[in-house]
């Protein structure tokens, strides 16, 4: 079944989207930033985008060879603190969300991937109450896990959670944000991902929960290239050998423009023979106008 994902948190609001651009709410703070798949027209004048945003994020540069971001700088219409915090509440999780403006049009959160911490949360809770409940702490690993929020839930939801990122300050970010809603001892490990998962396959390493968030393009933190068509292929099937046969569930995101969800259905049922309750789509965000904005792709399955 092939579906359209949209979240709904009350301390984010996408308010209009169009002319390659959207305007968003994070907590207290309007910011207007490009948006290439945002094709149509705004709803709202510029008249009032202008008076609605706190900043705006401006194009300077072109994009590094190996990074799909656009660097441009932040226009301050109004005040902005140099860092502020947004909730999130979703069933039994209460966490907190450190943001900040970056020079890559990033603010430290991916809204759209709420639908997805809303399917953790519930696999989580069905594994430890289910017909057939798992004995263990859940064990869950999140690849190329940015700021954290999938760590986050997993974290709240009793799982013991490995967070694979490849850049120290990003991990920091995410430290931040465990503190600041209350939890400890996630593990944090500075690592290429596909070094990771070999090493855990070869150590016999099992998890009941893996989040994959691949870039198109990326660098790991000793230099190692990372292109998404060339190595996404040998990513996967080393994460399928790392999952719990019994109790499990498998996410995977693709923010690629033009990547299919098919691409990874193909793989993985190619690999992975126990593939059940599947799900594929998009993510997508909806504005105050009811356009849908598509956010990427996603496919997910679980044995619950």
């Amino acid at each position: 079944m092939y579906n359209l994902l949209s979240p709904n948190i009350s301390s984010y609001e996408l308010i209009d989207s169009g002319n390659f651009e959207k305007l968003e709410r994070f907590g207290d703070f309007i910011l207007a930033r490009p948006e290439p798949q945002a094709v149509w027209d705004k709803s709202l004048s510029e008249d009032v985008w202008q008076r609605k945003a706190s900043a705006i994020f401006k194009k300077t540069k072109g994009r590094d060879q190996l990074s799909p971001e656009e660097r441009g700088e932040w226009h301050n219409i109004k005040k902005m603190p140099e860092k502020w915090y947004m909730d999130y509440v979703q069933g039994k999780s209460k966490l907190k969300f450190k943001l900040s403006l970056s020079s890559f049009k990033h603010v430290g959160i991916f809204p759209e991937q709420a639908a997805n911490w809303k399917f953790i949360e519930e696999k989580l809770t069905q594994m430890k109450t289910g017909d057939s409940p798992i004995q263990q702490t859940p064990k869950v690993l999140n690849l190329f896990a940015y700021t954290g929020g999938a760590s986050l839930i997993s974290k709240a939801n009793g799982a013991d959670i490995t967070h694979v990122d490849s850049v120290k300050q990003v991990i920091s970010w995410s430290r931040e944000n465990m503190e600041a809603s209350g939890l400890t001892d996630i593990r944090w490990v500075i690592e290429d991902a596909l070094k990771f998962v070999k090493r855990e396959v070869k150590r016999g390493k099992k998890y009941n929960g893996i989040i994959l968030d691949p870039p198109a393009y990326g660098r790991g933190p000793d230099g190692e290239k990372w292109v998404l068509e060339e190595g996404l292929n040998e990513l996967l099937k080393n994460c399928l050998e790392l999952l719990d046969e019994n109790h499990h569930f498998f996410i995977l995101n693709l923010y690629s423009m033009g990547f299919s969800a098919v691409i990874a259905e193909t793989i993985i049922k190619q690999n992975y023979t126990n593939v059940q309750n599947p799900e594929m789509g998009e993510l997508v965000l909806q504005d105050s106008f009811q356009k849908k904005l598509p956010l990427g792709v996603f496919y997910r399955f679980s044995s619950i």
